[in-house]
Formats: structure tokens, sequence, C-alpha cells
């Protein structure tokens, strides 16, 4: 269960990792950005690309129960989600590329489990997921009808992705729900009369 800042902390923990351990030889100028769609009309020359490209209903975690915190109130449902990621290595020639797709699909298979102290940590706020949660990058191989579609619309840049789903990212409510006091006493009104 995270807060609302979840799929954003996700992708900051993912990019910034392959920042900081991308190998140095293949790429002399990179960049590291978290992509919109509109931005593979233009993309960077080097470097990598994250895009969240989709975020659809877990419909196994759709029916959670209501979430009581350690102080003993209780929230609305956690809002049950997958995140969808494309991450795109860029480079200059076909073999560079190719290199640091398959270093970008190794290193990721290593870190495939990410705890909250990793995620929490790229993001200003430091309680986004709650110290005993984690994601799982679950290598997610996109239908190939589904990939030229969606390339289609980023001509004549295509590129080689790698496709990635973060299953049941829990978006906790904000709303608390009342509940009645502890019953104090017990009142029995009913009796038989002769």
């Amino acid at each position: 269960m995270a807060t609302f800042n979840a799929a954003a902390a996700v992708s900051k923990a993912v990019l910034g990792l392959i920042q900081e351990h991308y190998p140095r030889a293949l790429l002399l100028s990179p960049r590291f950005e978290l992509y919109t769609t509109a931005q593979f009309a233009e993309p960077m020359a080097e470097g990598f690309s994250l895009c969240l490209y989709r975020v659809a209903l877990n419909t196994i975690g759709r029916n959670l129960p209501l979430r009581r915190t350690a102080d003993g109130r209780l929230w609305r449902p956690s809002l049950p989600v997958d995140l969808h990621y494309m991450l795109t290595p860029w480079a200059a020639d076909g073999e560079r590329q190719q290199r640091l797709l398959g270093w970008a699909a190794r290193f990721i298979e290593d870190r495939a489990v990410l705890p909250a102290s990793v995620i929490n940590s790229y993001m200003p706020e430091p309680d986004t997921f709650r110290d005993d949660e984690a994601v799982e990058l679950v290598f997610d191989t996109m239908p190939i009808a589904d990939y030229l579609g969606l390339w289609d619309k980023f001509t004549p840049r295509m590129q080689t992705p790698l496709t990635y789903i973060t299953r049941l990212v829990e978006l906790d409510s904000t709303i608390s729900v009342d509940e009645a006091g502890p019953v104090q006493t017990r009142a029995f009104d009913v009796g038989f009369t002769q």
C-alpha cells in the first residue's frame, strides 16, 4: 500500500538505479528521462527513457478490505493497480543500442524486487511506501500487434524497448471510515408477562 505518489516513485527509482549503474563505456553523454508518449516524436540521442504507457486495475486485488492502521483507525480500501512500463535504450548505432538493451534486461532482472527503502530514497516524500512494502518488476512481453500499433505512432524513430509490469501496487485512500464506539452497556427490555 502506498500513497498516490507510487507510480512516480517506482518510475524514478528504476530510472535512478539505471543512471547510477549504467555501463559508462557505452554512453558518452547520456540522458535519463521519464518520457511521456509525446516525447518519442523527438527523442534523445543517447541514454535511457522510461515511459509509463498504461495503468490498469488489478482485478485480483479488486475487493480489498478496509485498511486498519497501527493506531486502530479504519480507511477506505486501497486501489490495486498494475503499472506498465517501456524502458528504451537510445544510441547512435544499432550495436551500442543492443548492448545497452542486454545490459538493462540483465540489470533489472537482478534487481527485480525493489524494497520501499530503495523506492522512497528517490522521492522528496520519504513515506510513499511503508517500510514493509516492496514492488516487483516483471518482464512482460507485449503482443506483437500491440507493439507495432504503439510504435506506428512513434515513427520514424522506432526502437526496441523492454516492457515491464509492476503488479498490485496498492494506492491508499486518505478517507477514513468512522466506526461506532465500543458497546458500554447492555439493556434487555424483553420480558414475560402473566
